[in-house]
């Protein structure tokens, strides 16, 4: 019987990072299913679900948790079967914009808490403003909200945040 296994990884970036998780991965019959990996500020970071079968489980995160040697942390999920039984929601999509300033995550995540809406995947970045090269804060944010979730509420709710921070909030309710 198969089942999933999701970890995390983190060490100082360079070549051949993916390479080993992968190998490890292989060597113990498991298949890479889905993961999202980034570098940022010379640390190399993922989160990976991988499938093998059950009685592979041990051994995998065993030769993982080895990666240390090679400077590489690695976690696991504490319950893999919990991302199976959730239950039904709906997506959209967040795009922030805006001059730089303290504050703007913890705005729009606190009034997506309040509506028990779930952010499933967030990038962001600072770049320099067009015309002026004042910081510019950007984000592109995937959120789950509950299957019979309001939008006009969130809307209103983002409406007034980008007024108070003089941001622009866009939201895309169309399936992702």
């Amino acid at each position: 019987m198969n089942t999933s296994l999701v970890f995390t990884f983190i060490g100082a970036d360079r070549p051949g990072l993916v390479e080993c998780v992968a190998e490890a991965i292989a060597q113990h019959g498991g298949s890479w299913q889905e993961s999202r990996m980034i570098e940022l500020a010379g640390q190399f970071a993922g989160i990976a679900r991988v499938q093998l079968p059950q009685q592979q489980v041990p051994t995998l995160r065993t030769a993982l948790e080895a990666l240390a040697q090679q400077g590489l942390q690695v976690s696991f999920a504490a319950d893999e079967a919990a991302a199976d039984s959730r239950p039904a929601r709906q997506s959209a999509f967040l795009k922030l914009i805006g001059n730089d300033r303290p504050g703007i995550v913890r705005e729009v995540s606190r009034a997506l808490l309040q509506r028990d809406i779930n952010v499933t995947e967030m990038s962001s970045n600072i770049s320099s403003a067009p015309m002026t090269g004042e910081p510019l804060f950007e984000a592109s944010v995937a959120i789950d909200l509950p299957a019979e979730g309001e939008l006009g509420n969130l809307e209103e709710a983002l409406d007034a945040i980008a007024e108070a921070l003089n941001i622009e909030i866009d939201l895309d309710s169309r399936p992702l």
